[in-house]
Parts: structure tokens; C-alpha cells; sequence
């Protein structure tokens, strides 16, 4: 394993270790900022020119030629209707759910590391949070608005279903049916939920690791051992409040916790993951988003439990 791949192991491990995000900032066309987990972020370009691919979903501006690979294009602003102003001037080139895309944004801004106790939920609208924010937090008295590009991209490139049905599995009848679901993304969760259905799973969905903790030392402080009740923790890493690693790990402390299996489900395709994975005691990681490989992956691990 090289020096480099090392060196953002560590530095992964040092923002868990102590529950901070790293963001990169940026400002789409009414100035409002917005922020994205820095290391979804490839790199940084000027704008470039664009030419039109006929595959290409319509809400796409067009694709890109980066470094001699094609990468689509998405203009940020326009996908989630912000405000119209300054035209995107730079365009963010971003690897995640296992594919390469582009973002059009107005400026950039820098990177900075906020730690998640500050992170706050989206604000609520008709009894609904905004299906493009995971949350909001303030740097140097400035509102930063945390951009769910997960879900805008499922919006706006709508992923076709993998083809062929999941059989739902054969759980030995002793074996607990119910799986804990931790992601601060709705579509996320929807997805894992509707894996799991197919397979004849239940689930119980939290959308961030503080939650998930809390539920899981009440059913403790309940006499109900959670290692009894779920056959599983399925959980992302990229979330406010506490991130997935730090879940892990706090887990792993717990003896009354100790023995959940944690699977991590993640939209980050960099390779340390799986470094990552062995660092914090997790059981078992899977990158975003197959409903085969994350069915195969659950389906492992209830077999186990025959």
C-alpha cells in the first residue's frame, strides 16, 4: 500500500476519530453557500466547454472532456431550482455510487472541517425536510446548506432497477429478522429498505449514527440484548451528528453492543475504505449502490446465522 493511500487512511481516520466532516464549500447562482463531503470531490476546473452526448438524461448540460475521460455534466444550480444569478463558472468533478460526474456551480469557495455536533436537520417545509439538504451548520457566522448530491442525482439521472427480482431469503426461524438502518440520505434508505423487503427482511431506518446509538443503549438500559432483536447494523459513513466510523467504533467499545454485525454502505468509492473498514471493527463494507451486491452482502451474513 503507497505512502499516499496511507497518508488520506490517516487522514479519514483523524476526522472520525474526532466526528469531524471535511466540506468543500461552494455557491451556486443566488450566492447562498452550499457544502459537499470534500472527498466525494475529484478535483476542481474552470469551466469547460460542453458538447451533448444523445444517451445524456435532458436535465444534463452536457459532458465534459477531463483529462481525456468523458464525465456528464449536471448544472447544480438549475437541478435543485435554486434562484438564477451569476452563470456556473466551474465545474466540480465528483466520484460517488460507483460513477464519475460533474457539477456546474457559480464559485468555490475552500475546504473546511466542521464537526458534526454542529450540524443541524434540514429545516422543515409543510411538515417535510428539503429532499436535496442532509443538513445545515454555520461557518465564521455564515449559513452552509449541506447538499444531498446523492439525491439530486437520482433525480435527475434516475438509475434503472437492476433486472432480475431478490428471492426473498430462507432465515432459520430462530434468526433475528430485523435489520438497523443508519443514512442521513432518503433515497438511500429507500433503496436499502426496498432490498430488504424483497428479501423478506424488516427494518427500523435512522437517518444518523447519534440516533442510532441512542436507540441502541435504550433497548440495553431496556433488558432487550440488540445483537437479539437485529441480525445486523447497515449504516453509512457520510452523516451529521456522528458519522458512520465513529458508530463503529463506539459499538465496538460497548460490550452490550459489541457483538452487532456493522455493515458500512457507502456512496465513497476510494479504494481505503476497505482499510478503513479493518481500522474501525467493522464486519463488512459495500460501495453504493447495487441491489445485488448489497443483497448478496446481507444474505451472507443471515446465512451465517443458521
Amino acid at each position: 500500500m503507497g505512502h499516499a493511500l496511507l497518508d488520506r487512511i490517516d487522514q479519514r481516520i483523524r476526522l472520525a476519530g474526532h466526528n469531524r466532516l471535511a466540506l468543500l464549500l461552494f455557491r451556486l447562482g443566488s450566492r447562498q453557500l452550499f457544502g459537499v463531503n470534500v472527498f466525494k470531490v475529484q478535483e476542481v476546473l474552470p469551466r469547460p466547454p460542453l458538447f451533448r452526448l444523445p444517451q445524456l438524461p435532458r436535465a444534463f448540460a452536457g459532458a465534459a472532456d477531463v483529462r481525456g475521460r468523458t464525465v456528464p455534466v449536471l448544472d447544480l444550480g438549475r437541478a435543485i431550482d435554486q434562484e438564477p444569478g451569476d452563470p456556473p463558472q466551474y465545474l466540480v468533478v465528483t466520484e460517488f455510487n460507483r460513477s464519475v460526474q460533474g457539477f456546474l456551480v457559480s464559485a468555490v469557495e475552500r475546504i473546511v472541517n466542521i464537526a458534526v455536533e454542529d450540524i443541524q436537520p434540514p429545516p422543515e417545509w409543510g411538515g417535510a425536510a428539503s429532499p436535496h439538504l442532509t443538513g445545515i451548520t454555520r461557518h465564521n457566522g455564515e449559513l452552509i446548506q449541506l447538499l444531498d448530491v446523492e439525491s439530486v442525482l437520482a433525480e435527475s439521472a434516475p438509475r434503472e432497477r437492476d433486472s432480475a427480482p431478490l428471492a426473498p431469503l430462507q432465515v432459520a426461524p430462530s434468526a433475528p429478522r430485523q435489520v438497523l438502518v443508519v443514512d442521513d440520505s432518503r433515497v438511500a434508505r429507500n433503496q436499502i429498505r426496498g432490498v430488504l423487503e424483497q428479501l423478506g427482511l424488516e427494518s427500523t431506518q435512522l437517518s444518523d449514527g447519534r440516533q442510532a446509538l441512542e436507540h441502541l443503549l435504550q433497548l440495553v438500559a431496556s433488558g432487550q440484548p440488540p445483537g437479539e432483536r437485529y441480525a445486523m447494523v447497515i449504516s453509512d459513513i457520510e452523516m451529521p451528528a456522528m458519522d458512520g466510523y465513529t458508530l463503529t467504533t463506539e459499538i465496538r467499545r460497548n460490550p452490550a453492543l459489541s457483538d452487532l454485525y456493522v455493515l458500512l454502505h457507502t456512496s465513497l468509492s476510494g479504494v481505503f475504505n476497505h482499510a478503513m473498514v479493518e481500522r474501525v471493527g467493522a464486519d463488512d463494507f459495500v460501495a453504493k449502490y447495487s441491489e445485488h451486491d448489497l443483497a448478496e452482502h446481507i444474505g451472507r451474513r443471515l446465512m451465517a446465522l443458521a
